[in-house]
């Protein structure tokens, strides 16, 4: 398993197109990742996605599941299989319907003028301001589902004792949520945000399909850029030098989520 990450970090010492002699410029490619205005904005990109794809998420998927668990929901195992759908999707086919429901003439601007709102409608995924929220909101629909699922089945364990004394004490639904539902979800919170935080950085084909990270760069982000470097550019030691210092991002934020869960258990 280390070996591809050992041989990638070998790569990242040299200059190299891939097909020539590589020369040695040791941590140069580093360097330049941290001096690179381009660079560091797509490592900036991935972490704003982090916010689309992981909090927004889990915050939605904790007022559903809170929603669910207390009331009686006619169809509740086809709501749950409907949120779970995009999961098993290919994030290409994902990706190819959303660019259609946000092009200028897309469900989306349909909609919006048939509200009178001619003036929000624009070409979503080519706007600079909005192209990057836009790729978010797709993931924020792909990943919901996900942390629904792992906190419907975590609020199943929880003892009906516990609410039916809540209730005694004179507990609402929202002192119950804060109370007992959102502490006994700590190890299903802890594991969503693990996967969606991994699934925000390491996005690559999503990027590559809706926007081809453009425009103007607005939506590169470093896995993208490791495929630009590498096969368009043919910077293959640049490359190499962005996947692992991905890699150490993941690495890192994945360690702290489980320590600060560890902590509060």
């Amino acid at each position: 398993m280390l070996f591809p990450l050992g041989h990638s970090f070998w790569i990242s010492l040299f200059d190299w197109n891939g097909q020539t002699l590589a020369t040695w410029v040791g941590v140069g490619n580093y360097v330049d990742l941290v001096t690179d205005g381009e660079l560091l904005a797509s490592f900036r990109h991935a972490l704003t996605l982090i916010v689309f794809y992981s909090v927004l998420p889990i915050v939605l998927a904790l007022g559903l599941t809170a929603t669910m668990s207390r009331a009686r929901v006619r169809g509740l195992t086809f709501f749950r299989t409907a949120l779970f759908l995009p999961q098993v999707i290919a994030m290409v086919v994902v990706a190819t319907a959303w660019s259609a429901i946000y092009a200028p003439d897309g469900v989306l601007n349909v909609v919006l003028r048939a509200f009178g709102l001619d003036v929000l409608t624009r070409a979503w995924l080519g706007d600079f301001t909005w192209a990057l929220p836009a790729v978010g909101l797709i993931g924020t629909w792909f990943e919901i589902g996900l942390a629904v699922v792992l906190f419907m089945a975590g609020v199943q364990r929880i003892p009906v004792e516990l609410y039916e004394a809540a209730r005694l004490d004179g507990a609402g639904s929202i002192r119950e949520f804060f109370a007992i539902t959102l502490p006994s979800l700590r190890g299903e919170i802890s594991v969503a945000l693990t996967l969606t935080i991994v699934a925000a950085l390491r996005t690559f084909d999503l990027v590559y399909v809706a926007t081809n990270g453009g425009p103007a760069r607005e939506t590169s982000v470093p896995a993208f850029e490791v495929y630009h470097r590498a096969f368009e550019t043919n910077e293959v030691g640049s490359a190499c030098a962005i996947g692992v210092t991905l890699a150490l991002v993941i690495l890192v934020l994945t360690v702290l989520v489980n320590r600060l869960a560890e902590r509060e258990s």
